[in-house]
């Protein structure tokens, strides 16, 4: 994974092995796309981080997905924490790329087998994940990622 030096903040950048367990562990991403407008779109999806990359399974019906179709580009926000000194989150950009067929059916495919698997267990509680005719897969392979993690001041 690359991971942007930050000249601000390296006190409370997170390693790459500690940026690996915060994205394997979240449940909910901001996803934020770009309109024909250039006026930016914002919402919240669940996702799941593997190889390096951030799996999302989203509508392809969705204005998101229209968006990224149009305009790949795509950053994303994980964060947790409530109070100040417990902050902690990263964020994630580059270009958003459709994996497969849209909307997911289900066929086989080797290069979904190990996200399909992680996310049906991180949000169905199994190991087959339920294709529902609505849903596309996209992969955000970060250009740039940039964390912060305030349990370190």
């Amino acid at each position: 994974m690359a991971v942007t030096e930050q000249r601000r903040g390296r006190r409370i950048m997170m390693t790459p092995q500690e940026l690996d367990a915060f994205l394997t562990r979240q449940r909910t991403c901001r996803a934020a796309t770009v309109g024909a407008d250039g006026a930016p779109h914002v919402g919240a999806l669940w996702f799941c981080w593997h190889g390096g990359s951030l799996w999302l399974y989203s509508l392809v019906r969705s204005r998101r997905w229209a968006q990224l179709l149009r305009d790949p580009r795509l950053a994303v926000v994980v964060d947790d924490g409530l109070e100040y000194g417990e902050l902690r989150g990263a964020e994630l950009s580059g270009r958003a790329v459709r994996v497969r067929e849209a909307p997911r059916t289900g066929a086989p495919c080797p290069e979904l087998a190990a996200p399909e698997r992680l996310f049906a267990r991180k949000y169905f509680g199994g190991d087959r994940m339920p294709h529902d005719g609505r849903h596309g897969w996209l992969r955000l392979t970060p250009d740039r990622t940039l964390s912060w993690d305030f349990r370190k001041l």
